[in-house]
């Protein structure tokens, strides 16, 4: 049977690599993007590599816009089996002064996957199958001192607080987890970021910051619910 994945934030950096290592996995793929046309660019390079990819318009930081992606989506009979919410910003600055970060951190950070995991997780469960993946970052967890910008791990913290919650709602069919990408050389990530050869891919490709959830979407019957995941090894909270 195919499998049908949604990755938000799929157009570019991490969640393009996402697309592109499920679509070479034979699922078929729903590459999200806040911009139709640029959704549409990135789709046409994977369709031209032979892959199944359709581009959607979807803004997790619009309610209105994920109803009307879940409404389309439904129209067109495609069931989404599994869900990446890549989709992320990273909004920097103080909480105390200056301008306010949080609340564009929080609509698209942490209300944007809980808004995604509404309109298609109820369905993933009445079928008795599905598989969500949450990529989060270790800026994110406790364990590792919630370190970078404020918001940004304030929120990310959040969001693995969410897929713990979202695991035990799902039940044991629904796999739910949350991983770290690592630090890449993306848009986000910028040209800064390290090298490290670790789990044989470089640090610095936004492939190896794909692996993970790839491994995740990919997990077994009976495969982990409700962990943090990097290098496809459980990672402190």
């Amino acid at each position: 049977m195919t499998r049908t994945v949604l990755v938000t934030g799929g157009n570019r950096g991490i969640g393009f690599e996402i697309c592109r290592r499920l679509a070479a996995l034979d699922r078929k793929v729903v590459l999200a993007a806040r911009r139709r046309d640029l959704g549409e660019k990135a789709a046409d390079r994977l369709r031209d590599e032979g892959r199944d990819v359709t581009a959607v318009a979807l803004d997790v930081a619009d309610g209105s816009s994920i109803a009307r992606c879940a409404e389309a989506l439904a129209g067109d009979g495609v069931a989404v089996d599994i869900l990446v919410n890549n989709a992320g910003v990273f909004v920097g600055g103080p909480l105390l002064s200056g301008p306010d970060p949080m609340p564009e951190s929080l609509a698209v950070n942490l209300m944007g996957p809980l808004g995604t995991a509404r309109a298609f997780m109820p369905a993933m469960i009445a079928r008795g199958w599905g598989r969500v993946v949450n990529v989060s970052s270790a800026w994110g967890s406790f364990a590792e001192g919630l370190e970078g910008a404020a918001a940004y791990a304030v929120t990310k913290a959040a969001l693995n607080a969410l897929t713990v919650h979202l695991a035990r709602e799902a039940g044991p069919a629904v796999l739910v987890n949350a991983m770290c990408p690592g630090w890449v050389r993306t848009r986000m990530g910028f040209d800064s970021a390290p090298w490290d050869p670790s789990g044989g891919l470089p640090e610095t490709t936004a492939a190896r910051g794909a692996d993970t959830a790839v491994y995740l979407a990919t997990l077994p019957d009976g495969g982990p619910t409700g962990g943090f995941f990097r290098d496809r090894a459980p990672l402190a909270w």
